[in-house]
């Protein structure tokens, strides 16, 4: 064999190899788990499979909602799934406790997080109340918020929904506007601006859901990444034109995973979910972390001992 021959031979198997590697990569199906059961609180995700975006982007996904025993973030540290959903103090925390994330998407551009008073009572007058937060997490600034403004809450841990509230066993209830807000106004709860505290409107306004990935796995396969992000930006938007179709495709999906729940809970949840993924200072979806809000929730949660370190926006990102 030549020394032109062999060279020749030699750059095929090379480039042969090459594509194998990409062949492969692309073949690598992208299993998302959303950190909570099937709800139009995911809506765009569910749009870029049913309407074909993720195909069209060349990338294989499949949504597989978490158990009420294996919560999203533990299927990713099992590596169960490469990719969920993360409220960004939920994130800080899971930095900060030495697993290495990157933020590949972020949907929601303001804060959703509400107290809901009983005997249309102030919550920043209620010291010492008995006030429900979820057992999976989401309450991180509520904390900072009692701590830093001495309230003393007791902290009571309830599962989803909001029947210890409804019952009248806590003083208050954490809830998010898109999702326990509604089903307190549909329980008869009386909501007004006296017993109703918007963290975004009193310097808490930071950002929620972001889609993440474990950074060991992203560093892998970063163009499947950013394809999956980009068909997933596209579902999104598609879902902000497209309410009452995307409706359709959202409860396919509940009624596929037995959800109870109904399409007017669905409809108010979708409209309250897009509305926060405007940006309160460009009037536009985003779709972008944005650094000052990184720094401020980290600051919050350091001066509040629930971070070791300020995380920054550096750690979440590609770099």
């Amino acid at each position: 064999m030549t020394k032109r021959m062999k060279r020749t031979l030699y750059l095929f198997i090379i480039a042969m190899m090459a594509t194998v590697q990409t062949v492969t990569a692309q073949d690598e199906t992208i299993v998302f788990t959303p950190q909570w059961t099937a709800q139009a609180q995911f809506a765009g995700y569910y749009v870029a499979e049913a309407k074909g975006f993720y195909r069209e982007a060349g990338v294989k996904v499949r949504i597989e909602h978490p158990s009420a025993t294996q919560p999203a973030m533990d299927r990713l540290r099992k590596n169960e799934c490469q990719a969920t959903t993360l409220q960004l103090c939920q994130a800080l925390e899971i930095v900060d406790g030495g697993i290495p994330l990157v933020n590949i998407l972020q949907t929601s551009m303001n804060n959703a997080m509400v107290i809901v008073s009983a005997r249309d009572k102030d919550p920043l007058t209620q010291k010492g109340a008995r006030v429900g937060i979820w057992s999976v997490g989401f309450g991180q600034l509520a904390i900072c918020m009692s701590i830093k403004d001495h309230l003393n809450y007791e902290w009571v841990h309830f599962a989803q929904n909001v029947n210890l509230f409804v019952a009248g066993a806590l003083d208050a209830t954490l809830a998010m506007s898109y999702n326990e807000y509604y089903q307190l106004v549909q329980a008869g709860i009386n909501m007004t601006d006296k017993n109703v505290y918007r963290f975004c409107d009193h310097g808490y306004n930071v950002q929620e859901d972001g889609v993440y990935m474990n950074r060991d796995y992203y560093e892998k396969h970063k163009e499947q990444a950013h394809r999956f992000a980009q068909a997933s930006k596209k579902g999104w938007e598609w879902a902000a034109q497209h309410p009452e179709e995307t409706l359709d495709i959202v409860m396919q999906y509940v009624n596929k995973n037995y959800i109870a729940t109904n399409r007017v809970m669905q409809r108010l949840m979708l409209h309250e979910v897009l509305r926060l993924q405007v940006d309160r200072e460009s009037k536009k979806r985003e779709f972008r972390l944005r650094p000052d809000m990184v720094r401020q929730a980290s600051r919050l949660m350091v001066e509040n001992q629930m971070l070791s370190h300020e995380v920054t926006y550096k750690e979440l990102i590609d770099n």
